[in-house]
């Protein structure tokens, strides 16, 4: 019976942070289709990446205003503190965290680094065709070129990290015993004795989300409008 009340299923990731990803993967699956297979075409490929951009933005914000287990103040923790962490998975007793652990803070941070590089770097990418991105008429020639490189560049990247976290999601499962899968669609972890989290309501979450997205729609509007 102790046993038992000391391991309850806790809430540890609050909705809008659940949202955030799975519509994250919908999202870049998604592009990458229409990028590499034009399953859709590229203007949805330009209006994904809009409505991805007004993501990232949003997740920044809310690692910072967001519920206690969504900051960054939180979950981002030294590299000796990751490396501890990192050995510990491969000893009988692994280190458990109630939110992201060590090595998974400094993903997330990795993670949302390049998907945004993939998202600004794609406004001023052009095939030099038919197809450009909002903010090209506003760039030299040079910068344009330099940008749709680094945008095809960081797609590789970005197909690599999500490579890794899958495969370190999958290790955590086998060698911490946590499934963090299930996790991230229930919000709720098994913990033993954890303190519970302050979680800010989703009104907030959406009062972010409209401020991002609005941000990004007039950036496009900007990047498209025609003098004259």
């Amino acid at each position: 019976m102790n046993d038992e009340l000391a391991n309850i299923h806790s809430k540890i990731w609050d909705l809008p942070t659940r949202i955030f990803h799975w519509l994250l993967v919908v999202l870049i699956v998604l592009q990458y289709l229409s990028g590499e297979f034009e399953l859709l075409s590229m203007q949805w490929h330009f209006w994904l990446g809009y409505t991805t951009l007004a993501l990232i933005v949003f997740r920044l914000l809310w690692g910072f205003f967001g519920s206690q287990s969504a900051r960054f103040s939180s979950f981002v923790r030294g590299p000796i503190t990751a490396a501890r962490y990192a050995g510990s998975l491969f000893s009988r007793n692994p280190q458990r965290s109630v939110g992201h652990n060590p090595l998974g803070g400094w993903s997330v941070l990795v993670m949302l680094l390049c998907v945004l590089t993939q998202a600004i770097t794609g406004l001023f990418s052009s095939d030099d065709v038919s197809e450009a991105g909002p903010l090209v008429e506003h760039a030299s020639a040079a910068t344009v070129r330099w940008m749709t490189h680094l945008h095809h560049l960081n797609q590789n990247i970005l197909l690599l990290l999500i490579a890794l976290h899958i495969v370190a999601v999958l290790l955590h499962w086998l060698l911490g015993r946590e499934n963090l899968i299930a996790a991230m669609f229930s919000g709720r972890k098994k913990l033993s004795g954890a303190a519970p989290l302050r979680f800010v309501g989703n009104g907030i979450a959406l009062l972010l989300f409209a401020i991002s997205a609005a941000a990004v729609i007039a950036l496009v509007i900007w990047g498209n409008r025609t003098d004259g």
